[in-house]
């Protein structure tokens, strides 16, 4: 009944929206019927402002930060501007504010027209820089940490900014090509490497093939472009996931969404001028074949019979257009890792299947002790046919399976889990617990409403580990929060899950206006809810905390929300009422054991090690030009790596095998075999899961 009540509350929203915008009228302010960018500044603005969870008032300090954000999107690697177009530009650092209220683009229009003046200074000599020879002898160094470095005073200083980095492009490419000719040479002794002047010459080429491309495409971008990058740099200082679509961009998302989007399977952003995965469809192809990981970064993309093109500092969706394609087709990344190493990535394109995000099980023996495991990639259903696929009722069937199978304790892993249906989590956390709340959600306009699971049975009421990592994201959050505020299940995984704790909905401008007569406007998605756990506390920003955590390779450096522009806070409202489990778990005893088993593992002190040098890595912003100094520090970085290539040679100390009904299974279908044997595999080389079975065995004997 309450989720009926909620859907009418939302559908009300979006009426009233509707309603209202109906009727709603431009202010005669400077608006004439050709401005077409005033008009969508004003009705961005005013929904920002009426229709965002966390109303702001647009002030002197709003307007600061829109004026360093949005020359930041313009030129974040401060390759264009001069100092001193910056110093003509300060008038407007507190004036945006009023600008906004006035629907004036003057800012815009002068940082527009100052961008294109320096914009066409650069191509006037950057291809004059790459005529002359590199010295990789020479000791010098760039400095890469862009939001630190000032602005150049002169265009010779400018020029002498581009010459290091493009001859940083050249040495990268230059010291691979010096790697290949030694493979050849050791492969075959009579052939004839090619001179360190030739060498060089095809590293020039190849960075002004590069640059062109990259000027080119620059090129292609107009006012109403960057436009469009105005408005969101305006959007995005309200939270991350608040989102102008300009009309192009709108459709591109709605296919996306309708799950025809073929490509690669992967959500990026654009960050400090890098373009950076920040989340990997479940069911794509990146997913299954784990080609990628959250926090890599996108250096160049490749195609078949296409030039290499380098995105860094690349509009976003110009990277995406490169990167997509039409299903079994193939695109090359090179990607930077987020532990420092940079490797050519060859990706089969294609559509997201749907059928790989559903929940599978199997049983894990250690000993005498049989243990059941659940994947579940995503909280899924399909409200027209509900009963068939439904993630809760799935996960359902899943645990009768496995208890007929004689489990005593019960594993399921949200590692990769990015969230989905809020119904979905509400039913799951009720196969669990007997009836109570869930989850609380506020929405704009609205006071707290509470989510709760009416059907007191309970399908599993033995030892329960839920593993989780900095990937597993909303709905993941609000089942292991729920879980953990209940005291039912221990929550294993990273310091804390990724951290987005919000809900947004997508607004069109154009139902906005009785009479448009400026063609189409596009969209905002927009947040407008928060989601609480029963205990009061925010699952945004913090996530959720593991009773257990464990070192992983991401442990010292900012990932999910955090790492994020603009995060809405974490904060807490009221607690609402509920009974913790009847058997309460004993933590002291669990967490101990535990702890211990982490503390003396030497392949965990080896993560951990692994983790500080990440972050080292990452911090890294000062780089030689120098060729013997370059590569010495690949070469030293490679050893170390080489450290950490433990992974695929560790093997857990449990045994797997088949429920009764997946073997019904794959006895009649080669291709569920092949795919449930390489699942396996990647189970059996898992250390954290391995930990999981042991605190599922303390669970057991301490039940």
């Amino acid at each position: 009944m309450f989720f009926k009540r909620k859907y009418i509350i939302l559908l009300f929203i979006i009426v009233l929206i509707s309603g209202l915008v109906s009727s709603f009228t431009l202010n005669n302010k400077s608006i004439k019927s050709s401005e077409k960018d005033k008009v969508i500044l004003q009705l961005v603005s005013y929904i920002l402002q009426k229709w965002h969870f966390d109303k702001r008032d647009i002030n002197d300090d709003f307007s600061e930060k829109v004026y360093y954000s949005y020359l930041e999107s313009m030129d974040g690697q401060k390759r264009f501007f001069l100092q001193n177009d910056i110093t003509s530009l300060s008038p407007y650092r507190y004036l945006l504010d009023d600008e906004i209220d006035e629907l004036n683009t003057n800012f815009f229009d002068v940082s527009y027209k100052k961008f294109q003046v320096r914009f066409e200074q650069v191509r006037g000599f950057y291809k004059d820089l790459l005529k002359t020879p590199f010295d990789f002898s020479k000791e010098e160094s760039i400095n890469v940490d862009y939001e630190k470095i000032e602005y150049v005073k002169s265009i010779s200083e400018l020029e002498n900014r581009w010459r290091k980095n493009l001859k940083f492009s050249a040495l990268a490419i230059y010291t691979d090509k010096i790697k290949v000719e030694k493979v050849k040479k050791k492969q075959d002794s009579t052939y004839a490497m090619k001179s360190f002047e030739v060498l060089e010459k095809e590293a020039r080429d190849k960075v002004l093939e590069n640059m062109n491309i990259y000027f080119e495409y620059m090129d292609d971008l107009d006012e109403k472009d960057w436009f469009s990058i105005y408005i969101n740099t305006i959007s995005s200082q309200f939270d991350p996931h608040t989102f102008y679509f300009a009309p192009q961009e709108k459709e591109v998302f709605d296919t996306s969404m309708s799950g025809q989007y073929e490509g690669i399977g992967a959500r990026l952003q654009k960050k400090n001028q890098e373009i950076k995965i920040i989340e990997l469809l479940s069911g794509g192809p990146v997913w299954k074949d784990k080609l990628l990981e959250v926090g890599d970064i996108i250096l160049k993309v490749s195609q078949k019979d296409k030039e290499t093109i380098e995105v860094t500092g690349m509009r976003l969706d110009d990277v995406v257009k490169f990167i997509k394609g039409p299903k079994n087709t193939k695109v090359t990344l090179t990607v930077k890792r987020v532990d420092g190493t940079i490797e050519d990535i060859t990706i089969t394109r294609g559509v997201v299947e749907l059928e790989e995000t559903y929940a599978k099980s199997t049983i894990i023996k250690k000993g005498d002790t049989k243990i059941g495991f659940i994947d579940l990639p995503k909280f899924y259903i399909d409200f027209k046919k509900a009963e068939e696929i439904n993630a809760s009722s799935d996960v359902k069937r899943e645990i009768e399976e496995l208890k007929k199978q004689n489990i005593e304790g019960l594993i399921i892993d949200l590692r990769s889990n990015g969230g989905g249906s809020l119904k979905t989590v509400v039913d799951m956390t009720g196969l669990f617990i007997k009836e109570g709340p869930v989850v609380q959600v506020k929405s704009i306009g609205q006071e707290k409403e509470v989510l709760y699971d009416t059907d007191d049975s309970i399908t599993w009421d033995g030892p329960l580990v839920i593993l989780v990592s900095e990937n597993s994201a909303s709905a993941s959050e609000i089942l292991a929060g729920a879980l953990q505020d209940y005291k039912r299940a221990v929550i294993i995984g990273g310091e804390q899950t990724y951290g987005k704790g919000t809900v947004q909905n997508v607004i069109e401008l154009d139902n906005m206006m009785k009479k448009n007569t400026y063609g189409k406007l596009g969209a905002i998605k927009i947040t407008t809810d928060k989601f609480y756990r029963i205990n009061g506390s925010s699952t945004q920003l913090k996530g959720i905390k593991s009773d257990i955590s464990y070192p992983t390779p991401y442990t010292y450096i900012a990932l999910g929300e955090r790492d994020q522009e603009n995060p809405l806070a974490w904060d807490t409202i009221s607690e609402t009422d509920y009974s913790v489990w009847e058997n309460p778990i004993d933590y002291d005893y669990i967490l101990t054991k535990s702890k211990n088993r982490i503390s003396n593992d030497s392949i965990f002190s080896l993560i951990d090690e692994q983790a500080k040098w990440i972050k080292q890595q990452q911090d890294k912003m000062i780089y030689s030009l120098n060729y013997n100094s370059y590569n010495d520090e690949l070469k030293t970085n490679e050893l170390y790596v080489e450290r950490f290539d433990f992974w695929d040679n560790y093997k857990t100390s449990f045994d797997l095998e088949y429920t009764t009904k997946d073997k019904e299974k794959i006895a009649v279908d080669e291709k569920l075999k092949s795919k449930r044997k390489r699942w396996h595999q990647s189970l059996k080389s898992d250390i954290y899961l391995d930990e999981s079975v042991n605190v599922i065995n303390d669970l057991i004997s301490n039940k």
